[in-house]
């Protein structure tokens, strides 16, 4: 499992640059609008001190750290929907994400063009929601013909899924967002851009940012995080806000081999999280031995060889066996038992 970020926003307000200070790619960055007419597409690690602690204590031959998928496009416009700039075209490419992040322009500079000749953050949040949302209905509607030509024949579940998909239409007619029909089942292989979670970058300072603004994004059921793009570079707390957003946590596996950072949804049982690492572990689960990393942290200061730590946590009773019911919470390391 992981977690993949398409990013979106108007042209000129950061987006490439996020981009290339993520990746440390170089993607192409010009001063003019859809300079950036092929989806970018970058790796990168998560940023976690508990793995890299791991690492050196247990001395892996091999560090795996979690990454994060970002999907960059061309900048969308007014009229997108319509055929107006590059960026309809390539919203198809963030279909597969689970997070859109909307990068916004904040700051205030004459020397760089705004495709809206001013600088309104509001203005362009409501214009790439709008497209977000038409790009939607091209798609519902589309369903949605071949679901009522197969309802016709007297095919109940057709019908039930035309009554869903008429409902996710009207409700889009009227400029809404529905995140709330994310498992929807009838909605599963269409990705709708709508159904996604939020995550919004202000490109600025804090002083550029008004309180109306933070109002719009929490009315519309997103997070945001200020960062001012020109000045940044390191934009580790981004990523761990899309963990926050979307509800994810890690776990760990260590020893000489490799020491490794995996993603799972909060909440999972511990026969999920070993199907993460391989599904034969899922299905062939028998027990996990659970140490939290605070345990382990503490166990090392008194190891005096390494690969100590594990057993000096066992004998102080830190190390608990767990069966198929237990919740795995961030930052456990994990030994799955499996057949």
């Amino acid at each position: 499992m992981k977690l993949s970020i398409g990013i979106v926003g108007m042209p000129n307000v950061g987006k490439s640059t996020l981009f290339k200070l993520l990746t440390n790619q170089n993607v192409d960055i010009a001063n003019y609008p859809f300079c950036t007419i092929d989806p970018n597409v970058g790796i990168v690690n998560v940023p976690d001190e508990r793995l890299d602690s791991l690492f050196k204590l247990e001395e892996s031959n091999k560090k795996v750290p979690a990454i994060v998928e970002f999907y960059d496009i061309a900048g969308l416009v007014k009229g997108a929907s319509e055929g107006q700039g590059l960026g309809n075209k390539f919203l198809n490419h963030i279909k597969e994400t689970q997070v859109i992040l909307m990068v916004l322009r904040c700051f205030k500079d004459d020397s760089i063009i705004h495709v809206e000749n001013s600088v309104d953050p509001i203005r362009d949040l409501e214009i790439i929601n709008s497209e977000l949302i038409l790009k939607d209905l091209e798609t519902i509607e589309r369903r949605l013909e071949k679901v009522l030509g197969e309802a016709k024949t007297g095919k109940k579940e057709a019908k039930e899924e035309a009554e869903i998909l008429e409902r996710i239409k009207n409700l889009l007619n009227q400029g809404k967002l529905i995140p709330d029909f994310v498992d929807e089942p009838a909605l599963k292989d269409l990705n709708l851009l709508t159904t996604k979670k939020q995550l919004y970058l202000l490109n600025g300072n804090e002083t550029d940012v008004s309180e109306d603004l933070k109002d719009k994004i929490k009315a519309e059921g997103g997070d945001y995080v200020i960062s001012n793009l020109g000045e940044l570079t390191n934009l580790d707390s981004l990523i761990k806000k899309s963990y926050e957003v979307l509800n994810l946590i890690s776990f760990f596996t260590a020893g000489k081999d490799e020491c490794r950072a995996w993603t799972i949804k909060k909440g999972w049982l511990a026969p999920q999280a070993a199907g993460v690492i391989h599904t034969d572990f899922e299905n062939k689960f028998i027990r996990a031995e659970v140490l939290a990393y605070e345990n382990y942290l503490e166990a090392s200061k008194t190891q005096r060889k390494t690969g100590e730590a594990w057993q000096i946590s066992k004998n102080k009773g830190w190390v608990k066996i767990e069966g198929k019911d237990y919740e795995v919470k961030d930052g456990d390391i994990l030994v799955i038992r499996h057949s």
